[in-house]
């Protein structure tokens, strides 16, 4: 009988970890990851410095958890599509790891929490913004936009926005000009930051019936997009400059990444006026990289003014 004992306990272990693996895939971890890097530099921007430790906490277990909402109604609403798209096949919903029902009950579920959290340990506003963050993304962007129109990313890069918007209001109880701005540097780099990954999964999208930009306009048109965002995103990161009053470092990032993304982006271009890019992730990835970079410096300069 002793034999028996890690016969039961093994399978129900390995079941009740596969469980959790999958809820965390339904919030899309990665995504909120990036998102969060946004959220830190924010705060410490809005505070001059180091906000305090536990509200930096706070805020991002309360960010983190109204994303992996929104990203988990995305999941539960997108499971029809994401059978057919290679890309997203292995979500939980679509290998049958959760059921529709355990996904709804999830989203809802994290989703209050985020704003109860972020209300009774932040503040009322942060929490009012959460919320405005999960409505957008799930009822304007998913249900609305993203099955409709090729200019469904660029309205979903207001949701992906939000969480400067609550980090800010997080420091100070209001959102000031500077935030906004933050908010429209995201929202501007989202189109040339996701177009290039679309351009990668075209057939995928085709497939699944989602009116993607490459898909219905073509590289030609998309490369055009991106220039034209790319020099938009430019402009918007040297609004900070004066209306937050940083200094060289930032400034410094603000001008050479800016250029640096520009030039990626003729280099996405010109490929695509031939007819086929070749290497769209490259600019995907880099984009990381600048955005990452950016807030890196948005977080140092109020430290090191000069």
């Amino acid at each position: 009988m002793k034999s028996e004992t890690p016969t039961f306990a093994a399978p129900a272990s390995r079941g009740a970890l596969g469980k959790a693996k999958a809820y965390l895939a339904l919030t899309k971890p990665r995504v909120i990851e990036l998102l969060l890097i946004t959220t830190v530099p924010t705060m410490i921007l809005a505070q001059q410095g180091l906000p305090n430790l536990w509200l930096v906490l706070a805020t991002l277990v309360g960010g983190a958890l109204s994303a992996g909402s929104a990203n988990a109604f995305n999941c539960y609403i997108d499971s029809d599509i994401d059978k057919l798209m290679g890309r997203t096949q292995g979500r939980p919903l679509v290998t049958g790891e959760l059921s529709n029902r355990e996904a709804y009950v999830f989203s809802w579920a994290i989703g209050i929490a985020s704003v109860l959290w972020l209300g009774f340990l932040v503040n009322w506003v942060a929490a009012a913004l959460s919320v405005a963050a999960i409505l957008f993304y799930v009822f304007v962007y998913t249900l609305l936009l993203k099955r409709r129109t090729p200019q469904n990313i660029v309205w979903g890069g207001a949701a992906g926005a939000m969480p400067v918007l609550i980090g800010w209001a997080a420091v100070t109880g209001q959102v000031s000009v500077s935030a906004w701005i933050l908010f429209l540097i995201i929202f501007l780099w989202t189109p040339p930051h996701y177009w290039p990954l679309s351009m990668r999964y075209k057939q995928d999208y085709a497939d699944a019936g989602v009116p993607m930009l490459p898909v219905v306009r073509g590289h030609k048109v998309v490369a055009v997009q991106i220039i034209l965002y790319a020099w938009a995103l430019f402009a918007s990161t040297l609004m900070l400059i004066p209306a937050a009053h940083m200094g060289l470092i930032y400034t410094a990032v603000a001008v050479i990444g800016g250029f640096w993304f520009v030039f990626e982006s003729y280099t996405l271009y010109r490929e695509g006026m031939k007819g086929e890019v070749k290497k769209p992730m490259r600019l995907f990835h880099g984009s990381i990289t600048y955005l990452t970079v950016l807030f890196l410096a948005v977080a140092i300069d109020p430290l090191l003014h000069f």
